[in-house]
């Protein structure tokens, strides 16, 4: 699942928590599906944040090597 769906449904489940129509058992249900999810786009943001610091640091060293290149 993309982050993006997987916030869609963080948004469901939420709502059908709030629902006092919703039984206990459900209820549980749906809260560990929430922290599954949970878990998942912190792994997945954890990961896109290293990703970024990498293309940052390439970029930062890219330029270092041009500026120190100049005759």
């Amino acid at each position: 699942m993309s982050i993006e769906k997987d916030i869609q449904r963080m948004q469901e489940i939420t709502t059908l928590l709030k629902s006092s129509d919703t039984a206990l058992d459900e209820a549980m249900k749906l809260f560990e599906e929430g922290v599954g999810i949970a878990k998942r786009v912190e792994k997945q943001l954890q990961q896109m944040e290293q990703k970024v610091e990498q293309l940052i640091g390439v970029s930062e060293e890219q330029e270092a090597i041009v500026e120190s290149f100049e005759p």
